[in-house]
């Protein structure tokens, strides 16, 4: 037989600080040895250290604090975010979210034509390739602190016979009130998944190796219950819970 391949040392880190939270050396709640100490202990980098952490945060078995160090993450701790997720108008008559989170554009959102996905059709109940126009942005809050992509999605056929026939309607959420003043009554319905993030969407969240990002599809309906646009939201998916009053 073979020999069997020595682990990489990022995974001996992982694996020794998971075996010593499951068998209770590293309480809930306690701090774990610094990067410093981990790195002198094994012998390796930081970054590697910092690798293997990476594995036990996706894990939920740790967190880390700014500022603080790391520590084992109780079953029953919260995360340092909590926000509210939904679509309210204000006393001006302008929707807002209800995170009340100022959203700012990192760059002019860009504005494109593009076919309609079969995932995507589904959802906005239109035919598989039906153009749309489709805006993406990367959005940033407290100070840059709050990272999120996001992507909107608007079927030409909801804008068919409208002035937004021959140009592109506005971005959310002047959308919103565009499609209010078009004689809609809107109401929103959202769907929430879990997945790992591509290179790309990593790079533009700035999150850790093995940490993975929150998918929130939001799609727009008319009193009817039609499908009118439909939203990507990608939100890193570490430190952050949702809430929504049901």
């Amino acid at each position: 037989m073979p020999p069997e391949r020595t682990p990489a040392k990022y995974r001996q880190i992982a694996e020794h600080l998971r075996a010593g939270i499951l068998e209770g050396t590293y309480p809930a709640g306690q701090p774990l040895p610094s990067e410093e100490v981990l790195a002198k202990q094994f012998g390796v980098t930081r970054p590697t250290v910092r690798q293997g952490i990476a594995e036990l945060r996706a894990a939920g078995l740790v967190e880390v604090m700014m500022g603080r160090g790391m520590f084992v993450r109780s079953p029953h701790s919260r995360p340092s975010y909590t926000r509210p997720r939904g679509v309210r108008s204000d006393a001006n008559g302008r929707y807002v979210e209800a995170d009340g989170l100022r959203w700012t554009d990192a760059e002019e959102p860009a504005v494109t034509r593009t076919d309609a996905p079969l995932a995507l059709a589904d959802l906005l109940n239109i035919p598989p390739g039906e153009p749309m126009y489709t805006y993406d942005a990367l959005q940033t809050a407290d100070r840059g602190r709050l990272r999120q992509l996001h992507r909107t999605h608007v079927p030409f056929s909801v804008l068919l016979d409208t002035k937004y026939e021959e140009e592109a309607p506005p971005p959310v959420p002047q959308l919103y009130g565009a499609l209010r003043d078009l004689g809609h009554d809107l109401r929103f319905t959202e769907y929430l998944r879990t997945r790992m993030p591509l290179p790309d969407e990593a790079e533009a969240l700035r999150l850790s190796d093995g940490v993975p990002l929150l998918h929130i599809l939001r799609v727009t309906l008319n009193g009817e219950g039609k499908p009118l646009a439909l939203e990507e939201f990608q939100l890193p998916g570490d430190d952050l819970e949702l809430s929504y009053n049901l």
